[in-house]
């Protein structure tokens, strides 16, 4: 299955959340930066309010593009346990502070003040544009049980098997447009267009929204 831009795998990805979770009480929660465009499309198509969930990858001490553990906002860390044993720990906790001060920036800059939105007793629909090993987005599984939500759903365009399966054990529901057996290396091997998300374009798209966090009526 092929995507010809983040818009159009949200938009494909919304109709098949919306069969299942339209007018149920949920937030939709995109990764940033590469999920917002997605996260717009399923709350625009679920007039559901959108937050941020916000958890950061830590790359190997060697090879920064291959995750060994990831880091929610609120410290929590789901980790490949084989690597972590071979890092240094104090080079570990530094880059655990580092993810979580950027983690704080990032929130800052794209939400200005806004407050959290109240997913206690609600559906958290976790979204990004894609999953390789699924270490950040278990960690945004792990922010939203910490949050206490009532329920997580994972929504996504293209995951590997063995990483769904895994997230199935951790999650309610996950929802996917393509769960591939022969899973094709990196998430941008899915996409004509995977041009990175820049921090203003992520702010253009979250200025979309009021305050409640639901877009505005044009």
């Amino acid at each position: 299955m092929r995507f010809h831009d983040r818009i159009d795998a949200g938009k494909q990805l919304a109709e098949l959340v919306a069969e299942k979770y339209k007018g149920t009480d949920c937030v939709v929660y995109p990764l940033p930066r590469g999920g917002v465009p997605l996260g717009l499309e399923l709350a625009r198509a679920l007039n559901m309010p959108l937050d941020l969930v916000i958890p950061r990858k830590i790359g190997h001490p060697y090879n920064p593009e291959y995750a060994i553990c990831a880091v929610a906002e609120t410290g929590e860390t789901v980790c490949n346990e084989r690597e972590l044993a071979r890092a240094d720990k104090e080079w570990f906790e530094q880059r655990v502070a580092e993810e979580r001060e950027e983690s704080r920036r990032r929130r800052e800059l794209y939400l200005a003040g806004r407050s959290p939105a109240v997913i206690e007793g609600k559906t958290a629909i976790l979204v990004d544009d894609g999953i390789a090993t699924g270490l950040t987005m278990r960690a945004a599984v792990k922010d939203m049980r910490a949050r206490k939500a009532a329920h997580v759903v994972v929504a996504i365009p293209v995951v590997p098997e063995d990483t769904a399966s895994l997230l199935a054990q951790e999650v309610d529901d996950v929802v996917a447009l393509s769960i591939d057996a022969h899973y094709m290396g990196a998430v941008g091997a899915y996409y004509d267009n995977f041009s990175q998300v820049s921090d203003q374009e992520v702010l253009e798209m979250m200025k979309q929204l009021d305050d409640r966090g639901f877009l505005k009526q044009s």
